[in-house]
């Protein structure tokens, strides 16, 4: 590790799409910063999803701060066209993190926050943490496992259902990324089957012409009770009874799921269907594997040729920052997002929303930066007074 100090105004953990929202917002602002990222390219948590994947709202409402997207792309926009906004925003300004920089340590020490990366060291005034959740893929463990003979794939290393055609596959979660890996291997021909562990809520991508992200905006508005039921009612009339097709509703609305338990609920684009027709198989909850195949918490055991395990990922910034206990939660979550959780240390992209990440992302973006600008505005002024 190289042994040189560098003196700025904020560090920058992560160039995906809350760091680079975040480095912009203090660019306008003419705040000193620097962009960390541990990756060759920004945009990893983008770059390295399936092929399929898109943005599951709406691109209206999904830009980050001073540049939407462009007119030609959807309104729900594919995973290159993603990145492909992101490298424009880059560009247009002229953000330049410093890449193949992992952060190995962040902490307080003599009133200001030190960071260490595997090239250097950085003091500052701030700190924002942007790494966001999908930093290391959570891979749970079931008797049996290690004896199944075909490839157990999570769901960061799927990249299409191509090589699958034909055969059985089991994707064991059903949150967003597994429904659309459904689809996909459902798409290539393969035969998947979905292991559903929990209850769930799903809401359709659409209704009457709006996107869901719009209603539940709508709904935030409303005491969490009603704005349940009315969630509740959008999903019956869009997706029917889903009971009939093994899916358990949860006992509670997608509001409170938000709000309350920090969880997405399905967002449909096609899933529902599928399962409708037979393309997409629904089974219980995995309770082991064996050398062919799974069983499940009803006795019975099928036969699988892979296994794609859509278990979602761990934001693992305890790995790096000092200060754990006065930040994050027992699960390693940060407690807050977009404000200042301790002197100097701020998080974006953390918090969970109805109105979608990207947007979410914005709006603490700007927080942020106002919160930074104006100690930093201060110090500039000191220093011209004091000769510096």
């Amino acid at each position: 590790m190289a042994s040189s100090m560098t003196d700025t105004d904020t560090v920058i953990v992560g160039a995906s799409v809350a760091g680079l929202a975040v480095a912009a917002c203090l660019s306008r602002a003419n705040v000193p910063y620097t962009l960390l990222e541990q990756s060759r390219e920004i945009a990893p948590a983008w770059r390295n999803h399936y092929d399929r994947l898109h943005l599951h709202t709406t691109k209206g409402l999904s830009h980050l701060p001073y540049l939407r997207f462009p007119r030609s792309v959807p309104r729900y926009p594919s995973r290159d066209q993603v990145i492909q906004y992101l490298e424009e925003y880059a560009r247009r300004f002229a953000l330049a993190p410093r890449l193949a920089e992992r952060v190995v340590s962040v902490k307080r020490e003599d009133g200001r926050w030190l960071t260490r990366s595997e090239a250097g060291s950085y003091r500052s005034h701030n700190v924002v943490v942007a790494t966001g959740f999908t930093q290391t893929p959570h891979r749970p463990a079931w008797p049996g496992l290690d004896s199944f003979t075909g490839p157990v794939l999570h769901s960061s290393e799927y990249r299409n259902g191509k090589a699958w055609s034909g055969r059985r596959v089991l994707v064991v979660g059903f949150g967003n990324s597994g429904g659309e890996i459904a689809i996909d291997l459902a798409e290539y021909g393969a035969r998947p089957s979905v292991a559903v562990r929990n209850a769930v809520n799903v809401v359709p991508r659409d209704f009457l012409g709006l996107p869901i992200l719009v209603w539940g905006m709508a709904l935030c508005l409303l005491p969490i009770g009603l704005a349940d039921a009315i969630a509740r009612l959008v999903s019956r009339i869009s997706l029917g009874r889903l009971e009939r097709l093994g899916l358990a509703p949860l006992p509670y609305g997608a509001m409170t799921q938000i709000r309350r338990h920090a969880r997405i609920p399905l967002i449909d684009i096609g899933t529902i269907g599928r399962i409708r027709r037979g393309q997409i198989e629904v089974l219980p909850e995995v309770t082991s594997f064996v050398a062919r195949g799974a069983r499940f918490v009803d006795g019975v055991e099928r036969d699988f040729d892979c296994v794609v395990l859509a278990t979602g990922y761990r934001p693992s910034v305890a790995t790096f920052l000092a200060p754990v206990a006065e930040a994050l939660d027992a699960e390693g979550v940060p407690t807050a997002s977009g404000a200042e959780t301790l002197p100097g240390l701020y998080f974006c992209g953390f918090h969970i929303a109805p109105g979608g990440m990207f947007f979410e992302i914005g709006r603490e973006a700007r927080r942020i930066a106002r919160a930074i600008t104006r100690p930093a505005a201060f110090r500039q002024v000191h220093a011209r007074a004091q000769g510096h």
